[in-house]
């Protein structure tokens, strides 16, 4: 949940009396995320959500819904946070979801792993309805710390996503049990799987977790919304087509005539869904790498380092939530360039563009049409059949995924075999993602839209990697975008 409005200045205690700030160094080197195969090709998800506070939470539930086939959502706990500080809606999370037992029916035409209501329903839990540190320590679970024990300590290798929407004060309260009752050894295992992935700091937990668990794996954009990547969903930028965050665009393509989940999805308040991108990029795409954050996704990308404070004269957060630096590296804004591609009235149908963009906000924005077309087509899917809705394409490489090359040679990259469900005619656009590699220099390549390309090779004096993406977009409707990645690794 996001807002923007007056702060509220307040300051609370980031410590505990009693709690130790962090693992020994032995602890710390076990608890280092692992990329262990996962057991499916499915991300596992806990939501904390301070669904009530806004309307924003209730609209990416919405699209959540739409997604469960692709994630597999193993709770949905509804939390306080600085703009919800004594209540937790998880009323509000069921009836979402019985919104989308009405239309699932119908999404099993078009996939059978869509889950059952019920089973939905038997994620919803709850955090204690008090604000952020008042609710971590000694005597202090909840329903909703417990589920997050409980799923970490399944036997399964995947890692969890713990995506916060509001506070994390049932997440930091897990942690504290997990470090106050559990052996070093097994507190550092179950702390290596976890993920987590927080729209801001929405109470004043979030650096107490960062500062007691080092090792813990943590995206986030401290301080100042405005700052922020995950603003750029619902922001609108000079200079390009904003279409598809529009009040009318919603309106035509969610909210009305697309039975009883659109019909829930209520008009935008602060900002459009400004809690979306912290599981935009576990949606599998072709384009998204969730262990990887500096290769970009739909969620936008980070890279990991210690940023620079954004705080406010006072030195506080949005809400009045206090800043407190950053002691370790976390995953956080990263800057991207990009040209947004144009199409062509005559000749090459596609091309990339003229203008460029800079900044971390560009990192998800990029991909924003591309995302909003697919929740469009998939809440078609909510009431239409099979043949009357639109289907992604499915992207095949022709090369390996990993590509070696000598300095100076170049290289061909095919997206041949490539389909679609629907029978739609595709457009293709391969382009070289610097920000995803080392090499910085950009590649020559023939034209950029069709199936094949040529590479020229480029010269270099030490190793180097750069990634290509192909990005494949039917001409149904609504079009709907999947990708490929090429990494090169070119040695001197």
């Amino acid at each position: 949940m996001l807002k923007k409005t007056t702060l509220f200045p307040f300051a609370l205690s980031l410590c505990l009396a009693g709690l130790s700030a962090s693992f020994p160094q032995a602890a710390l080197a076990a608890a280092m995320p692992t990329n262990a195969p996962a057991q499916t090709g499915k991300q596992r998800l806990i939501v904390l959500t301070d669904v009530g506070a806004d309307p924003d939470d209730t609209e990416s539930l919405v699209r959540l819904m739409l997604y469960s086939n692709e994630i597999d959502i193993e709770g949905l706990i509804a939390t306080t946070s600085v703009w919800m500080k004594g209540t937790v809606n998880p009323q509000s999370v069921r009836e979402v979801i019985g919104a989308y037992g009405q239309v699932r029916g119908n999404l099993l035409l078009h996939d059978k792993d869509y889950p059952p209501t019920n089973d939905l329903l038997s994620l919803v839990r709850q955090g204690l309805p008090v604000y952020g540190m008042a609710g971590v320590g000694e005597g202090k679970d909840s329903p909703g710390s417990d589920r997050i024990i409980q799923v970490l300590q399944e036997k399964d290798a995947r890692p969890v996503w713990v995506t916060a929407w509001g506070g994390t004060n049932t997440l930091a309260q897990a942690l504290y049990k997990i470090k106050h009752t559990m052996s070093e050894a097994e507190a550092a295992r179950l702390i290596a799987k976890l993920r987590v992935h927080t729209i801001s700091d929405q109470d004043d937990t979030g650096t107490w977790i960062r500062t007691n668990f080092p090792s813990l794996f943590y995206i986030v954009s401290p301080g100042d919304y405005g700052a922020s990547t995950w603003i750029a969903i619902n922001s609108v930028i000079p200079g390009i087509d904003n279409t598809t965050i529009s009040n009318k665009w919603l309106a035509d393509n969610i909210q009305q005539g697309h039975g009883p989940l659109g019909a829930i999805y209520p008009d935008v308040g602060y900002g459009m869904e400004g809690d979306t991108p912290s599981f935009l990029s576990l949606i599998p795409n072709g384009l998204n790498e969730p262990e990887h954050p500096d290769r970009g996704g739909w969620g936008g990308r980070y890279e990991l380092y210690k940023p620079q404070p954004y705080a406010d004269a006072a030195g506080n957060m949005p809400g009045g939530v206090p800043y407190v630096p950053e002691t370790r590296p976390i995953w956080t804004n990263a800057s991207d360039d990009y040209a947004p591609p144009e199409k062509g009235e005559y000749n090459r149908a596609i091309h990339f563009g003229t203008k460029t963009f800079s900044g971390n906000k560009v990192s998800l924005w990029r991909w924003r049409d591309d995302f909003q077309n697919d929740f469009a087509a998939r809440m078609t899917w909510t009431t239409k059949p099979f043949n009357e809705a639109n289907h992604p394409p499915v992207v095949r490489l022709d090369v390996p995924e990993v590509l070696t090359v000598k300095s100076g040679q170049g290289f061909a990259l095919s997206a041949k075999g490539t389909s679609d469900p629907d029978g739609d005619s595709l457009t293709y656009l391969w382009f070289q993602y610097p920000e995803a590699g080392t090499l910085k220099t950009v590649m020559k390549m023939s034209a950029e839209d069709i199936q094949s390309v040529w590479v020229e090779g480029a010269n270099v004096t030490r190793p180097e990697t750069t990634e290509f993406i192909v990005r494949v977009t039917d001409k149904g409707t609504p079009p709907l975008t999947r990708y490929k990645r090429v990494t090169v690794k070119i040695q001197p």
